[in-house]
């Protein structure tokens, strides 16, 4: 039976050796399982736009979202609402951060230059210097995609990882 450290020494070895297919995409975890995107969601901001016509609104400055227990924060947020029928919904379709965007549920927690979250299908893309953390490992790549109802998280473009082994021998 190999020990912790060299078990670490053997996958050192064998990550170079994986081909692009490793390097290219990653899934991991985010957030508890099944996520409920119909909760209200809440936005703090230090400014707010809202065009009609466009049917969208602008938050800046500051701006944190809240939806359970996760929260997203960005120095923009643009909402995009629903249109039925040529008609305003109210309802959010979906949201674009851009500037310092951080997204936390619970102990992991996600940086990225943009994220968009479409409320409709469940999912958050975070593109540009993304880097996911949890706990001590962390995750870094071009793209990561997350689905909101089963938790799951795949990463795209040049991936990167840390994972601590946890032992100490």
């Amino acid at each position: 039976m190999l020990k912790p450290i060299q078990l670490l020494i053997v996958f050192a070895l064998w990550v170079p050796f994986t081909g692009a297919s490793l390097a290219q995409t990653t899934e991991v975890s985010f957030g508890k399982n099944g996520h409920d995107t119909s909760q209200p969601v809440e936005i703090v901001a230090d400014s707010f736009s809202i065009s009609q016509n466009r049917g969208n609104a602008e938050f800046t400055g500051n701006v944190v979202v809240g939806q359970g227990d996760m929260r997203l924060s960005a120095d923009l947020i643009k909402v995009v609402y629903e249109v039925v029928d040529g008609q305003q919904t109210g309802r959010i379709e979906n949201m674009l951060a851009r500037g310092k965007v951080t997204l936390v549920a619970g102990e992991q927690a996600a940086e990225a230059d943009e994220a968009v979250y479409n409320v409709d299908r469940g999912n958050i893309v975070m593109s540009g210097n993304v880097l996911f953390t949890q706990g001590q490992n962390a995750l870094s790549g071009g793209k990561m995609t997350i689905n909101l109802a089963d938790g799951a998280a795949r990463f795209e473009g040049r991936v990167r990882t840390i994972f601590q082994t946890g032992g100490s021998q």
